[in-house]
């Protein structure tokens, strides 16, 4: 009897899959390792828990890395995950930077590899196993140390940064509080900023993923509407998104006809400020829907309040 043959898989365009794959939701790392003689670093979000017993964790690089050969001459190596309001860090481990651990304080864990300050949590590794994962090598290491910092962890979803909030399910208040406590929750300004945001954004997002444009790309094609001519690193700092990111949406855009490049600068064609034109007026659609029961005052007052909010929690705090 003969053997079935193999099915035959479809070859997809890794742009499609890739965009497809980023509907699922990630933390960030930056992974740290030391052969004795270098010390590398690089951001990963395909960190994931393999087991418990024994304590197992996974992650996978690129076979084209520079960085591979130590980590792979390395007998141990650290998994830093980023707290929320480490971008700026994400970006350097990412970007093309000689010395990516410049003005970054770091400590010595476990064979040397370096453990990040501030980061919401950090496994130390030996080196348990290297599997051949198609353009990546998958490393698995067995957890040695750990430290729980309990900080908020930057996520990423849909080739843009993000950040974790508590489910609108889970924010329910109880019907019943001793003391008030439902009251003053109800009223406390912090989790009324959330629980607006939340709502917006649920309703919001889906109708701007219907036009055919994830965030990230409505928010390069917005930023770009401005008419300045912008360099990728620039991009990278006003859209808050990694540049592997940005590289790949300016890629598709100017693939597409929508964005050109001079000297290394980006903006729009006229195609590609018709497609912002159409972000900017669902964007404003939604928004005179949302504020129509509010005098024009209210919502211009209100708009100075959140910019005052925000001058007040991003100044130095004396």
């Amino acid at each position: 009897m003969n053997a079935p043959c193999p099915p035959q898989f479809e070859a997809f365009d890794p742009r499609i899959l890739r965009r497809a794959l980023g509907n699922f939701a990630t933390g960030v790392t930056i992974v740290t390792a030391h052969d004795g003689v270098g010390q590398v670093g690089v951001t990963a979000n395909s960190f994931s828990s393999v087991s418990l017993d024994p304590p197992l964790i996974l992650w996978s690089i690129d076979k084209r890395s520079s960085s591979y050969a130590v980590f792979e001459r390395s007998e141990h190596f650290a998994v830093n995950v980023l707290a929320v309001d480490q971008i700026a860090l994400s970006n350097q481990f990412a970007g093309p930077h000689k010395d990516r651990f410049s003005s970054v304080p770091v400590r010595s864990g476990a064979g040397g590899c370096a453990l990040l300050e501030g980061t919401s949590a950090n496994f130390q590794c030996q080196k348990y196993q290297t599997l051949d994962g198609g353009d990546h090598w998958v490393l698995i290491g067995r957890v040695v140390a750990f430290e729980d910092n309990g900080r908020s962890p930057l996520l990423y979803h849909q080739g843009s940064y993000s950040m974790a909030l508590p489910h609108r399910e889970r924010q329910r208040l109880p019907e019943r509080s001793a003391g008030g406590s439902r009251e003053r929750l109800a009223d406390h300004t912090y989790y009324l900023m959330t629980q607006a945001v939340r709502s917006y954004q649920q309703s919001y997002q889906p109708e701007q993923i219907r036009t055919g444009w994830r965030p990230g790309e409505a928010r390069v094609l917005m930023i770009l509407d401005a008419g300045r001519p912008l360099d990728v690193s620039s991009l990278v700092q006003e859209t808050d998104m990694p540049l592997r990111e940005i590289e790949q949406t300016l890629e598709m855009l100017r693939g597409r006809e929508f964005v050109q490049s001079d000297g290394g600068y980006y903006q729009l064609t006229a195609a590609g400020a018709e497609q912002a034109r159409k972000v900017w007026t669902l964007a404003q659609h939604f928004e005179d829907k949302v504020f129509s029961r509010f005098e024009p005052a209210q919502v211009r007052a209100f708009k100075d309040i959140l910019k005052g909010v925000i001058a007040a929690t991003t100044a130095p705090i004396d």
